[in-house]
């Protein structure tokens, strides 16, 4: 089995800096979920309910994004089309879910919440899940310590970051409060950015992180001819299942 070469800390860095925007959006929601339901209408008594969903995405959705992406390569890669696919629907759910209050005319404000809620937990995980994988797959053993240390200290940045926004935005003047029912100013911003630097992180990892071939990655993991037809035709098995 071919070895993996090295990787400069800069290249290992790129290779994790999206989940910094991740988490920024992760502890958004993390921080604030309650409070929007709550100024939506939602019993207080009831809000752990909600909290059932972002394990429950993570248990579904993760499994599945690694074992498609397995299977899949393009001009794009195997790992970085989910990645792309997942964060630009999680920008724009970030978007919507802080003014769900607008949409009572068309549907109630509480269901809107809880699907933009379900479809923002979908697809942070879809995002996430590239970011461990692509470790898997380009860095080699004696380096993944550090990759994984780069990963975590991107992972605390970005929960961080997301977790002041709001009392950020309050110092500088952005209004804290709000009418009843009406989610308030800072709140939104906060997601506005958050989405902002999502996408402008993952587009960066995105553009200066290239994988390997099909070839040259199974080269790197000892993959050979007959375990690829092996693997296929299980997944077709299970398709047909």
């Amino acid at each position: 089995m071919k070895v993996k070469p090295d990787l400069s800390f800069r290249r290992l860095w790129d290779i994790s800096f999206g989940f910094f925007g991740v988490q920024i959006a992760y502890a958004l929601q993390s921080a604030n979920i309650s409070r929007i339901f709550a100024t939506l209408g939602a019993d207080p008594h009831n809000l752990s309910y909600f909290w059932i969903l972002p394990p429950l995405a993570g248990i579904i959705v993760q499994p599945i994004v690694g074992a498609l992406s397995d299977r899949t390569w393009n001009r794009f890669g195997r790992r970085i089309p989910y990645l792309i696919a997942g964060s630009a629907i999680a920008v724009a759910v970030m978007c919507l879910l802080p003014n769900a209050a607008s949409f009572k005319g068309y549907i109630h404000a509480m269901w809107f919440g809880l699907i933009a809620l379900m479809m923002l937990d979908t697809f942070i995980n879809m995002a996430m899940q590239p970011f461990k994988m692509l470790v898997g797959d380009m860095v080699n053993e004696k380096q993944k310590g550090l990759a994984y240390s780069i990963q975590s200290f991107l992972c605390n940045a970005g929960s961080l970051a997301g977790y002041l926004f709001p009392f950020i935005f309050a110092a500088i003047g952005i209004s804290n409060i709000a009418p009843k029912g009406v989610v308030p100013d800072s709140v939104i911003y906060s997601f506005y950015i958050g989405a902002f630097i999502l996408i402008l992180c993952v587009l960066y990892t995105s553009a200066k992180v290239k994988e390997f071939p099909p070839e040259e990655y199974a080269e790197y993991h000892g993959i050979t001819n007959e375990e690829k037809k092996e693997r296929t035709n299980m997944f077709k098995l299970l398709l047909k299942a």
